[in-house]
């Protein structure tokens, strides 16, 4: 059986949507104490924090990678779900799970990668955007697309009003990928 494991810092709403469809989650490793803790310790999913804060003012992104990439290899997991972690991570982890930790992102990527994704598709005059689900890489939103959907900008969007239309496609698009991964992980050999 195919393990899963969830990075979260926020809401835990993208999480409560992998649990709506029946993916069975190993442990949530949480950056900082949010509600995506009480939305796991509610179903009795076992719950990681790892800090960032703790790694001081000039924060050292590889110590704190190795760090995370312990405490996941720790639960022998296969695939790994971002589900809006807030910690860009270093190369440990990706080393330690190469092409396995897949990420959803609120545009169509290539376009609109980063933090501001929302805004910048409002502010560029077009009339559509979506919901992207990748590979994970060291490259921020540039590992391979696996699933896009498009949502459409309306002219009196807010960037609000057009992250909860994006929202509601991501908890959908999301969770369905991640068992066509998981899927897909199942069949090779060995895992």
């Amino acid at each position: 059986m195919v393990k899963l494991g969830v990075l979260a810092s926020g809401t835990g709403t993208i999480l409560e949507s992998i649990l709506e469809h029946s993916i069975e989650v190993a442990v949530v490793v949480v950056d900082r104490p949010c509600r995506a803790v009480k939305v796991a310790m509610d179903v009795d999913i076992p719950v990681e924090l790892v800090v960032r804060d703790s790694f001081g003012d000039s924060f050292d992104r590889e110590k704190y990678s190795e760090l995370v990439a312990a405490v996941l290899a720790k639960y022998q997991l296969d695939v790994i779900a971002m589900a809006g972690y807030g910690t860009v991570l270093g190369k440990s982890v990706f080393d330690k799970f190469p092409g396995r930790i897949l990420n959803t992102h609120p545009s169509l990527l290539p376009k609109f990668k980063g933090w501001h994704a929302v805004r910048d598709a409002l502010e560029s005059g077009d009339d559509l955007t979506g919901c992207t689900v990748h590979v994970a890489t060291l490259g921020v939103d540039e590992g391979p697309i696996l699933a896009q959907r498009e949502v459409p900008i309306f002219p009196d969007d807010s960037e609000k009003s057009l992250h909860e239309r994006i929202k509601e496609v991501e908890r959908e698009l999301y969770p369905a990928t991640i068992v066509e991964f998981m899927e897909k992980i199942s069949q090779e050999a060995p895992i």
